[in-house]
C-alpha cells in the first residue's frame, strides 16, 4: 500500500531533477553577435565617384542608419585613391570606420562600378527569448535557474556601443585613462596650501599710486 505513493513522488521529482542538470555558476545564456552586409554599387572612375554618386551614397547611409561599430569597406582593391577619399568623407560624416578588408561577395560588381559594403553588427541573447517552463520555476536542490544570467547579459547586449567589442575587446591607448582625466585634480591636490604661500591669487592694479 505504501509503494504507490512513493512511486508517484519519485515520478514527480524526475522533471525537477532534469531541470537542475547544469551545476555551473557561469550562465549558459551568452550574448550572440550577428553581422549583416549591405551593398551598394556606385559608378566611379580615376577622378573619384561620378556626378551624383556621392549624394546617392550619403542618402543610402542616411536610410541605413548604421549604428556605432559598423564598418564600411570597398569590394575593389584597385579602386582609385580619389574614390576612396570620397567614400571615406561620406563615412566620416556618418560616424563609420573604414575597414581595410571586406569579405568577397557572391557576384562581382559590373565593369566601371565600385561596390560599397557596410557591415552592421547587432548583439542579442536569443536563448532568453523562450520563456522557461513552469516546472523550472521550482527549485528544491538550489541549482541555478533556467533564466540565470538573462538580466545581466540582456542589459549588456542593449547597452554596449560596439557589439564587436564582445568578440575582440578594445585596445587601451591611454588617451582616456583615469590618470589623464584626473590630471587637473592631481595638480590641485599637490599644490601648497594658501596659508603657506601656495595657490595665492595675484592682485592686479590698473591705476597709479596717489
Amino acid at each position: 500500500m505504501t509503494l504507490r505513493p512513493l512511486a508517484l513522488l519519485l515520478g514527480a521529482a524526475l522533471p525537477l531533477a532534469a531541470c537542475g542538470d547544469y551545476r555551473g555558476l557561469e550562465t549558459v545564456h551568452q550574448p550572440v553577435v550577428a553581422q549583416t552586409d549591405y551593398t551598394l554599387d556606385l559608378l566611379a572612375g580615376p577622378d573619384g565617384l561620378a556626378g551624383g554618386e556621392a549624394q546617392r551614397l550619403r542618402g543610402w547611409l542616411d536610410v541605413l542608419a548604421a549604428a556605432p561599430g559598423s564598418a564600411i569597406a570597398l569590394d575593389d582593391p584597385f579602386a582609385s585613391p580619389a574614390a576612396r577619399a570620397d567614400i571615406a568623407a561620406a563615412a566620416a560624416e556618418h560616424g563609420l570606420r573604414v575597414a581595410p578588408v571586406v569579405a568577397a561577395q557572391a557576384a562581382p560588381p559590373a565593369s566601371g562600378m565600385l561596390r560599397v559594403v557596410v557591415t552592421r553588427a547587432t548583439v542579442s541573447v536569443p536563448s532568453c527569448q523562450t520563456p522557461a517552463e513552469r516546472t523550472a520555476l521550482v527549485n528544491f536542490d538550489a541549482h541555478t535557474s533556467s533564466s540565470f544570467g538573462c538580466a545581466v547579459n540582456g542589459t549588456l547586449a542593449a547597452m554596449v556601443a560596439d557589439p564587436n567589442d564582445l568578440i575582440r575587446g578594445k585596445t587601451d591607448d591611454g588617451a582616456y585613462g583615469a590618470g589623464t582625466a584626473a590630471k587637473a585634480v592631481t595638480i590641485w591636490r599637490k599644490a601648497a596650501p594658501s596659508g603657506g604661500g601656495g595657490t595665492v591669487l595675484k592682485s592686479e592694479s590698473t591705476g597709479g599710486s596717489r
